[in-house]
């Protein structure tokens, strides 16, 4: 089976970063065609920079990187200082990147390559807000039915929220582009932090990415050292969750992962419930299903898969 090809927009972000890295690492599973980035953990002057720094720490400095919308779609921008570091990717000193930031809005080049690309053949691998796929979807809708398949990290219903009492980060940001998104028709993959909260990087796990003892294995310890912190304060966890890693490993390896085809709407006018993601996860409304909202997966099975291929780069 020929690799899936992939856009990955982002917000790196340290669990940002270790899914980009478990991305470059899988040739024989993916092939990423480009790289954007969007606003969110930290503005898009430093996301844009860290997703180079990125490629550059996985020596794949063949990947273009496209620097995409600095803000949501009709609100102010929220950022995640206070969880990632003034960076995004404190933690590890990486250098400055070298390899250039490509001329090309983000949003074009994701409009380009669907319709460049076969039909049903483009998948895309989302680890931020959406506000740049909802901005490619609202400028040319044609895309739309070209796109094979988006998987994301965001949203959460048995979890709550984790930036509001009922949001979870990456809605919250954008809750217009998410219902643009959710509404779209694509086939839609949420990888919600009930699922994620169960991705915990516990102390024997984090030896197991510094013991691989290469630039990749060790950055990605430093960075869940600090990420770490505030997780384990937060909610009193052994460890802290890796959030966006389980979209591309989910995309890798969907046997490690168990959930729900179920409708899911986003709340976009309460100032009280702004970005949750209403899980019909009971099927208790006769809306219909729009989206496969995971719960649970093989967290063993997971790492095992994460030290496995960063232990390659």
């Amino acid at each position: 089976m020929p690799p899936r090809k992939i856009i990955i927009d982002t917000d790196p972000g340290q669990d940002d970063a270790v899914a980009i890295l478990l991305a470059l690492a899988s040739p024989e599973d993916i092939e990423v065609l480009g790289i954007t980035a969007v606003a969110g953990n930290v503005p898009l002057e430093l996301t844009q920079k860290n997703a180079r720094v990125v490629c550059e720490l996985a020596g794949k400095t063949d990947v273009p990187v496209f620097a995409g919308c600095d803000r949501p779609m009709g609100r102010q921008l929220v950022t995640a200082e206070h969880v990632h570091g003034k960076t995004g990717l404190d933690g590890p000193s990486l250098p400055n990147p070298v390899m250039p930031l490509q001329d090309q809005h983000a949003v074009d080049f994701i409009i380009d390559t669907l319709r460049r690309e076969d039909s049903g053949t483009v998948t895309l691998c989302v680890l931020g807000p959406l506000t740049n796929i909802a901005t490619a979807f609202e400028k040319a809708p044609d895309v739309i039915e070209r796109v094979q398949q988006i998987i994301l990290m965001g949203g959460a219903y048995f979890e709550v929220g984790n930036i509001t009492p009922t949001a979870e980060f990456n809605i919250y940001v954008d809750p217009e582009a998410a219902e643009i998104t959710f509404k779209s028709g694509v086939d839609i993959v949420v990888l919600p932090l009930d699922v994620t909260h169960k991705a915990l990087v516990t102390q024997p796990r984090n030896d197991a990415f510094r013991d691989l003892d290469t630039p990749s294995g060790i950055a990605v310890a430093q960075m869940t050292d600090f990420f770490e912190r505030f997780d384990k304060e937060k909610y009193g966890s052994s460890g802290a969750p890796l959030h966006d890693p389980c979209v591309t490993a989910y995309l890798i390896a969907p046997e490690l992962f168990s959930g729900r085809h179920i409708n899911v709407e986003i709340e976009t006018q309460s100032d009280l419930t702004r970005g949750m993601t209403v899980a019909d996860w009971w099927g208790v409304t006769d809306r219909p299903a729009n989206a496969t909202f995971i719960g649970d997966l093989d967290a063993d099975g997971f790492f095992a898969l994460l030290v496995e291929r960063i232990g390659r780069l």
